[in-house]
């Protein structure tokens, strides 16, 4: 940017164009005060402050002409890293610092009108859900009554952990999707942590491994 002396009480409203050598550094963008000496002065001038940089920004239009690849800090888990990814933004875009560490959804719900359902991705090479609860005495899981229009029944899976002794347990049938039977060997009560998965049939199966070029079959 080139600067231009103007005369007192004059006004300069020009739109200048930003020239010069793109830098090559990584530095934080300085945020400048006043009254502040540079250095400190020994004949008792202001010390100098801590200088501050600029660490929120905000843009009323943000056009990026290359790839951005974010940076996480040493030592934070669950940090994916996007490198040379096309990243378009447009409407009212909100970022927030720190580490992201949850994938909700919100659907539309799949068996009640009017409704809305959110849940939160656990990672893994398919599209799955689960459900998951304590058994007392009783040998029936209930499903959720939605799974029966999210879930494929077929793909349902069940984990099961006796609760205080060796029960000798065994997934019975599952019925249409909406409960499982679980029986005892033993002949006992049951009693048991469960966890229920499955995979969604509402969407696109997940694509584990692909080509460097592939469509990706979740945009719009």
């Amino acid at each position: 940017m080139t600067f231009v002396p103007q005369t007192l009480g004059t006004q300069n409203c020009t739109d200048p164009v930003v020239t010069g050598t793109p830098s090559t550094r990584f530095d934080f963008i300085q945020k400048f005060s006043t009254n502040d000496d540079v250095d400190p002065d020994p004949i008792g001038g202001f010390e100098p402050c801590t200088p501050y940089y600029y660490g929120n920004a905000q843009i009323n239009t943000l056009q990026v002409n290359t790839a951005i690849t974010p940076i996480p800090a040493c030592g934070q888990a669950g940090v994916t890293v996007y490198t040379g990814a096309s990243i378009t933004l447009s409407g009212n875009v909100t970022a927030n610092t720190g580490t992201f560490t949850v994938k909700p959804f919100n659907i539309p719900h799949p068996t009640k009108e009017g409704k809305r359902l959110v849940h939160a991705c656990l990672e893994g090479p398919e599209n799955g859900v689960y459900f998951r609860g304590t058994m007392k005495d009783c040998n029936v899981i209930n499903l959720p009554d939605y799974w029966d229009g999210l879930v494929d029944i077929d793909s349902i899976t069940v984990h099961l952990t006796p609760m205080g002794c060796w029960q000798d347990l065994f997934v019975e049938k599952i019925n249409w999707g909406k409960q499982v039977i679980v029986k005892s060997a033993s002949g006992g009560p049951v009693n048991a942590y469960y966890t229920v998965n499955a995979t969604r049939k509402d969407v696109v199966p997940l694509p584990v491994e692909m080509d460097e070029g592939d469509k990706w079959p979740y945009d719009a």
